[in-house]
């Protein structure tokens, strides 16, 4: 596969020397807002979070090749950015429409693929809430959603990052059950949204399994899911029906927790190409903002968020470069 110009250039923006996304996320909106406010006791301020994502924005990047933002509180924190970060922008509203089933996104009111572009974004980034399980006609409409903007995206020759999260209604998605469940959602989810009609150029992705149901993990939660060897598996299996260069996202865990899904994924030959890793690196830093201010913050990412931020790192040496899915 080609890419065009533009879309070659804006990957390469948000890569490394080998091809490779080691990117931070700080597009978190309303759960960020919320999880300060609990720690702080009131109301989080338009300032405050973006000063919260200026300081992860300016200690974080000089390690990192881009950083994930939004336009609605990111775009200060894009202006201190590290110069060899690239840019991704968020295009979606935060959350999801909960007047219905079936979790549909919307985007933002005020900003379009060609806003973002002017706006200094290198990338597009989308996120879905997307099962296979769902209905039909709930699935057609976020596939026709997804083409829409996979045509906005060629418009602008502007590359598309896909963030799809699988989730089930009515089941604790941290559980043993839902556990058993993922590989098959994030397979088939995968195998969907290769395929060309929606234009996506880099799937953002779930890690497959749920590492605390891996026997023998270091985060294991003492009931199995999977063997080792079996968690290893479905990660292969999920890498195979992938045609398009995929990252994985950190999805709320913890450092230890990502860092050693990052590693049963190289154990296992997956030939992922990076990350789109956010509160894994500097969620713990949030009550820290809250009660001490943005010093102590910037204290606490400058040791704690960069060691976080270097054990990925350290985990994407098993990375493999995009450039030969797209012929560079």
């Amino acid at each position: 596969m080609k890419l065009t110009p533009g879309k070659l250039a804006g990957l390469r923006a948000v890569s490394n020397e080998r091809g490779v996304i080691a990117a931070a996320a700080m597009d978190q909106r309303g759960s960020l807002q919320k999880s300060l406010a609990k720690e702080k006791g009131s109301e989080i301020s338009d300032a405050m979070m973006e000063e919260f994502k200026s300081l992860v924005s300016e200690v974080l990047t000089p390690h990192a090749s881009a950083i994930l933002l939004d336009p609605e509180w990111g775009l200060p924190a894009s202006k201190r950015r590290a110069k060899n970060a690239g840019l991704l922008l968020a295009y979606e509203k935060t959350g999801y429409d909960k007047t219905g089933p079936g979790r549909l996104p919307d985007l933002l009111d005020h900003w379009s693929v060609r806003r973002l572009k002017e706006a200094g974004a290198d990338c597009c980034k989308i996120l879905l809430y997307y099962t296979p399980f769902d209905s039909k006609d709930i699935n057609n409409v976020k596939h026709a959603w997804v083409e829409r903007i996979g045509d906005e995206c060629r418009a602008n020759d502007l590359p598309y990052f896909l963030e799809f999260v699988t989730y089930e209604e009515g089941v604790d998605e941290k559980g043993i059950e839902f556990a058993k469940k993922k590989p098959h959602a994030v397979t088939e989810s995968m195998r969907e949204f290769s395929k060309d009609r929606y234009g996506v150029d880099v799937l953002k992705v779930e890690v497959p399994i749920n590492m605390r149901y891996v026997e023998g993990a270091k985060v294991y939660a003492g009931h199995a899911a999977y063997t080792r060897k079996e968690a290893a598996d479905l990660f292969l299996k999920a890498a195979a029906v992938a045609t398009k260069p995929f990252i994985y996202l950190s999805a709320g865990v913890s450092n230890a927790e990502f860092t050693e899904s990052l590693e049963l994924a190289a154990e296992s030959g997956v030939k992922f190409n990076g990350v789109l890793c956010g509160r894994a690196t500097w969620k713990e830093g949030i009550p820290i903002y809250a009660k001490q201010g943005a010093d102590a913050f910037r204290n606490w990412l400058s040791t704690e968020g960069v060691k976080n931020i270097n054990n990925v790192n350290d985990r994407l040496k098993a990375a493999t470069s995009w450039h030969s899915i797209y012929e560079v």
